[in-house]
């Protein structure tokens, strides 16, 4: 599990905007870039080339 405070200082490494945590899909969600960010045994990997790309219908609500 990712630490809460670790969560609540992370921003878009692309646009600094903020993140949604996805805690099914272990992803943190950039909405304005459309990307989602990969949390791999318990740590972001906030580099963009290793981000997911997302479509209208993946965005959370």
């Amino acid at each position: 599990m990712v630490d809460r405070k670790l969560l609540e200082i992370l921003v878009c490494p692309v646009c600094k905007g903020a993140l949604h945590h996805d805690k099914a899909k272990a992803e943190l969600i950039c909405r304005i870039d459309r990307l989602a960010y990969p949390i791999r045994e318990d740590i972001p990997v906030m580099l963009e080339d290793q981000a997911r790309k997302l479509t209208a219908e993946d965005l959370p609500k």
